[in-house]
């Protein structure tokens, strides 16, 4: 913000009030969770590796939106508790409209998990009340406390090739990983483990590669802990991470990641009415064989019903996945020739 309103000459990074020179106090990776509603389980595998949140909410819209309230939805299922709400182009409706929207928006949050956020009014053409956002990154969403001793785990994102096509084999450069630290710490050098890994046949074989880079945004690291996005350079053959191919991915030391999974057994807590439609759909009780789309990390999988017991539900995943402990499935079905949301799952026992 202050490199925005420098004038050409001035020195940068000073602070235009007191003209001291500013101190770095934390650094914020940022998310765009995309609101259609076919593009759910992308929302909700960004969801998975943040610590907080911004609803953002316009002015000059009825409040909730189908896109909102299905936004509010899966926050209240990833279990993010740090939620600032930005009322936005406040600038294209009149001040009587801005407070009618505003109580819109408390009565829509109300008995959810952001009744207590706070409502930002802002105008992001006129750079109006941004300062006042900037406040409640420190006030409302604190950077997590971490125990660098733990064991080391990754959640995959992103995965890339960054040769250009032409380029002479000694001068190839190794796969390339984006994602979050989720707990410990990963220095250059270190040895890691990918799994599930790469299929063969009917099977998933773990990958080990060696990290000979960290990055974040345009700083390189020496090392990397919880909290942003993270870019991990590796020895990966790049045809094993162009395209995406490792998201959903759990990284961590060889030998220490938890085992792939082919079945799951889940507590299953269905919503009210269906997420992502026009009409309010009701949500009606899993079947034996139905086949339904669960996002649990970044990771999407097929997971079909085998077993309905009393307390859960026993579901065949394809393909495999390695997770890490205490993460939500997010459960989609079927519904108008797309996958709505309609609950979420948790790991039996």
């Amino acid at each position: 913000m202050v490199e925005q309103e420098r004038v050409k000459g001035q020195p940068r990074f000073t602070c235009l009030k007191c003209k001291n020179e500013l101190e770095f106090k934390r650094n914020i990776s940022f998310v765009d969770a995309p609101g259609h509603e076919i593009l759910m389980a992308t929302m909700l595998s960004g969801a998975s590796l943040m610590n907080g949140a911004c609803l953002l909410i316009a002015a000059d819209e009825d409040c909730p939106q189908p896109q909102t309230r299905e936004h509010l939805a899966a926050l209240n299922i990833a279990g993010i508790q740090n939620i600032i709400i930005i009322q936005n182009k406040i600038d294209a409706v009149s001040k009587e409209q801005a407070l009618e929207n505003y109580i819109q928006i408390k009565e829509f949050i109300k008995g959810t998990i952001a009744d207590n956020a706070p409502i930002i009014p802002i105008s992001a053409v006129f750079n109006s009340n941004l300062g006042l956002i900037v406040r409640a990154f420190e006030e409302i969403i604190p950077s997590p406390e971490t125990n660098e001793n733990e064991s080391f785990q990754f959640l995959i994102a992103r995965s890339f090739d960054i040769n250009r096509p032409g380029k002479e084999i000694k001068d190839l450069k190794g796969g390339v990983i984006g994602g979050s630290v989720l707990k410990g710490k990963v220095n250059i050098g270190d040895r890691i483990e990918i799994r599930p890994g790469i299929r063969i046949k009917n099977n998933y074989m773990p990958i080990q590669s060696t990290i000979v880079s960290i990055s974040q945004g345009n700083n390189n690291l020496e090392n990397a802990k919880p909290g942003g996005l993270i870019g991990l350079g590796t020895k990966l053959d790049p045809s094993l991470t162009k395209g995406d191919h490792l998201i959903g991915h759990l990284i961590g030391k060889p030998g220490a990641l938890p085992e792939v999974l082919t079945e799951v057994e889940l507590k299953v807590n269905l919503l009210e009415r269906v997420i992502g439609t026009e009409m309010q759909i009701k949500v009606i009780e899993l079947k034996h064989n139905e086949k339904l789309l669960l996002v649990v990390g970044t990771e999407k999988t097929a997971g079909t019903v085998t077993k309905i017991l009393k307390n859960s539900f026993i579901l065949k995943l394809n393909p495999p996945i390695c997770i890490p402990e205490n993460f939500i499935f997010a459960i989609s079905r079927i519904i108008n020739r797309r996958y709505r949301l309609i609950g979420y799952g948790e790991i039996f026992n």
